[in-house]
């Protein structure tokens, strides 16, 4: 088997520096905006802040997608005008349902600042099903514990979404999705699933291998689909699996708006604006302001 006969796609980051750490954002790109469901994946760090200083990203608001954060290293308190307050450490898993419209806010907790905040982990957005965008928002955060791991001398494998290795995440999904998070040892060993209808993998930390052929870091690579592979490291890695069923209605993403229409998100944009959004209880002082040209932009 060639490289070809086994990857479809391969998609190298855009890198932002947000002052203290920097992102390296896959998807949306110009050759791809989804693999299933996933339409946003973005690395945070890894990064190791000063004592004293923290990530503070202000009230922000979402429509028309649900977003997930998962962790590395590090803590975030998220807050929301639903008047969540949950905090997020290593293992666990934040899933924020924007839906009609949700404002949130992610910072450094005290804690965390009174150290010298570290600050490792993935970003995703999801997109919701055609016909349901505009569901009530939600916020779920399911603990590390809760999520199933699959695992033996060389492999630890975390589902944190769907089923994958016949276990199942008990976190919310609006569509087929597979996401998990799998630390290598060297020498480990893992076969990745067929099943979804897309699929990529991408080497967060570390030195992987898939079938032979050797996996650059921070690169997504998407799989064809119904192709057998084994992933593999000598010298341990942390490799992120995800995808589901294909979405048949491309979406078009603005800043932090999603959506199928556009005039939806151009009627966002005007709320926004306006003021319209709902406030994050105890995080009222502060919001961004929409930008004149935004970084994330994609229009299929």
């Amino acid at each position: 088997m060639t490289n070809e006969d086994l990857i479809l796609q391969t998609i190298t980051p855009a890198t932002h520096d947000l002052g203290g750490f920097k992102v390296h954002r896959t998807l949306p790109n110009k050759e791809r905006t989804m693999v299933g469901p996933f339409l946003f994946f973005d690395q945070m760090g890894p990064a190791h802040l000063s004592v004293g200083e923290g990530i503070d990203v202000r009230p922000h608001p979402h429509i028309n997608l649900a977003t997930v954060t998962y962790l590395f290293a590090g803590a975030i308190d998220h807050r929301d005008s639903l008047g969540t307050l949950a905090t997020i450490e290593p293992g666990a898993v934040n899933l924020m349902t924007a839906g009609s419209g949700i404002v949130h806010s992610e910072r450094s907790p005290s804690a965390e600042r009174a150290v010298g905040p570290e600050l490792s982990g993935i970003q995703t957005w999801i997109a919701l099903p055609d016909g349901e965008e505009d569901m009530a928002p939600a916020f779920e955060h399911v603990a590390r514990g809760d999520l199933p791991v699959v695992e033996d001398a060389c492999v630890k494998a975390r589902v944190v979404m769907g089923a994958l290795w016949g276990r199942r995440a008990p976190t919310t999904t609006y569509a087929d999705t597979i996401y998990a998070d799998i630390a290598l040892a060297g020498g480990g060993t893992i076969p990745v699933d067929a099943e979804a209808d897309e699929r990529a993998v991408y080497v967060a930390e570390g030195d992987a291998t898939l079938d032979g052929m050797r996996l650059d870091p921070m690169t997504l690579y998407l799989l064809r689909p119904g192709m057998t592979a084994t992933l593999r490291s000598d010298s341990g890695a942390r490799v992120m699996l995800c995808g589901g069923e294909a979405f048949a209605t491309p979406r078009h993403v603005w800043w932090n708006f999603v959506s199928s229409s556009r005039e939806r998100i151009n009627e966002a944009k005007r709320a926004w604006k306006a003021g319209e959004f709902a406030k994050v209880p105890g995080d009222e002082k502060e919001w961004i302001p929409i930008p004149e040209v935004p970084k994330t932009v994609s229009y299929p």
